[in-house]
């Protein structure tokens, strides 16, 4: 039996079903979204997530042909495949940076919305006009309520990120764009708009406050990506004995209050490639902007262990007010792993890196980045081996190298060197970047461990200290390692310090715990 195509680069439904590809089936909540719902929608996911193909899978439901859908859930299930017209808006194409570029680039869109529905708009007037006229004429001609689908409708704002000018200029006009949409209302069917980014609704859809955000609603949790069950079972032959766990620590986890899926492009890229494991998603764009919002804060990276947001602060994004842990979860790099309410029954969300892949290349870049050292794995094989063998002196040489490699120019403008996190968050990211257990912040009864690592027969337990101030015996002094006595492996308790003039380890000493 010849095995289905695999869906690379696919977003169109007529394409998946017509010629042989593998089409996890979405129909079904397609048809709960359009016949039990407001019928105004906003959706965000993560870059590469199955956006488009959603949005496709919507368009020809809204086609009328029935027979395309013969197999798939909404054939049988009383939908009536009643046509209406529909206007698509994707800023998937290209990237535009003036307002003159901004403006090209929707009337392109519009052009082609205009010869796909047989109408002409008006010639010299704006694009909002435009878009409102293409609306009215929509529904006048065919008599039907009209269906917008719009795609991606931050990425002109995200390809500017960098420049807060010009994102602020690109989501001006936007805005002024989609506020056509509030007027429309009378003459509309359906609105679904996907992004990546969750912007403030007072600074992009000012006034349009039917629209129902389900980025969080559980019952559509699995609406993009693919579930474990659909790996096992769609995927089954092309799958056929790999290790199905392994598989999950490394692609699946992303969570969107129910349950976990995997970015297609990962399962995709990784039977294409022979399964071979390899960071496939995370390398179709390098996280450049949440690379220097980390170097420009001075942030932390411990702290990503213990992110606890309620909703609003998953919100509050926008162009002159970018916080990086609501950044990294909007745009992939951070999840949802629990749930906890606060004492008035607000819903508080624990954040954490998704998965395997994630979690390996985005330390390795922090790590990289921070310390401006490129394809450090030497290094961090060093820092491995001394880890495992519980050898302080070939880890005391792997980190003295690795601080030594760190350009001097690298501590200049801000003294990166006084700052004890700045060599905390080095370390934690190289060895996160190795894949190893490590808690950042671990909480004991006395205090904060700064870094617990957590090996198959041993535990460590370490403080960070600067110029002078002994990093061993604040752990014997407070008893952190208390936490672990009955863990049933050795406990290592590590002292490192650094010499902020020599910017670098001094020393370390450890005591071990059997």
């Amino acid at each position: 039996m010849q095995l289905k195509k695999l869906p690379i680069g696919k977003s169109t439904l007529r394409t998946l079903l017509e010629e042989n590809y593998l089409y996890v089936d979405k129909t079904e909540v397609a048809q709960d979204l359009i016949e039990n719902g407001g019928g105004y929608y906003f959706l965000s996911r993560p870059r590469r997530f199955g956006k488009s193909l959603f949005l496709d899978t919507l368009r020809m439901a809204f086609s009328g042909d029935k027979e395309l859908f013969n197999g798939l859930y909404i054939y049988d299930n009383g939908y009536k495949f009643e046509k209406h017209p529909v206007i698509r808006i994707s800023f998937n194409d290209g990237k535009v940076s003036t307002k003159e570029e901004f403006s090209t680039y929707i009337f392109d869109v519009l052009a082609k919305n205009e010869r796909e529905l047989d109408i002409k708009c008006q010639a010299n007037t704006i694009a909002p006009l435009c878009f409102k006229r293409l609306i009215e004429d929509a529904y006048k001609k065919y008599n039907k309520k009209v269906v917008i689908l719009v795609d991606e409708y931050d990425k002109p704002i995200l390809d500017n990120i960098e420049n807060t000018e010009i994102a602020t200029l690109m989501r001006e006009e936007l805005k002024n764009f989609y506020s056509v949409i509030k007027g429309a209302d009378e003459y509309l069917k359906f609105v679904f708009i996907t992004g990546v980014s969750k912007f403030s609704k007072v600074s992009l859809f000012s006034g349009l406050n039917n629209i129902e955000d389900i980025t969080l609603n559980p019952r559509y949790a699995t609406i993009c990506g693919y579930t474990q069950n659909d790996v096992e079972t769609v995927f089954a032959e092309h799958l056929k004995g790999q290790d199905f766990t392994k598989i999950q620590k490394w692609y699946n986890g992303y969570k969107f209050l129910g349950e976990g899926v995997y970015n297609p492009f990962d399962i995709l890229l990784f039977i294409s490639n022979q399964f071979s494991y390899r960071n496939y998603w995370f390398s179709t764009a390098t996280p450049t902007f949440l690379l220097k919002l980390i170097e420009k804060n001075n942030y932390f990276l411990p702290n990503l262990e213990n992110i606890v947001k309620n909703e609003k602060m998953l919100d509050s994004f926008d162009v002159d007010y970018i916080e990086l842990e609501t950044l990294m979860w909007q745009t992939g790099y951070l999840t949802i792993d629990k749930v906890t309410t606060s004492f008035d029954e607000t819903p508080l969300y624990h954040l954490g890196i998704p998965n395997q892949e994630v979690r390996l290349s985005l330390m390795g870049y922090i790590a990289d980045f921070i310390t401006k050292i490129q394809n450090s794995t030497l290094m961090q094989g060093e820092v491995y081996k001394a880890l495992f063998e519980v050898n302080t002196d070939t880890l005391h040489k792997a980190l003295f190298s690795l601080f030594s490699s760190i350009a001097y120019n690298n501590f200049t403008g801000i003294k990166l060197y006084e700052y004890e996190g700045y060599y905390v968050s080095v370390f934690y990211s190289y060895i996160k970047a190795l894949g190893i257990e490590l808690i950042g912040e671990d909480v004991t009864n006395k205090g904060r461990i700064d870094l617990t690592i957590k090996l198959p027969n041993t535990i460590y337990v370490i403080e960070f200290k600067v110029d002078g101030s002994n990093a061993l015996q604040q752990i014997l002094d407070k008893n952190y390692h208390d936490k672990y006595l009955s863990d049933g492996r050795d406990v290592v308790l590590l002292g490192i310090e650094f010499d902020t003039k020599e910017r670098n380890i001094s020393k370390i000493e450890k005591k071990v715990i059997i």
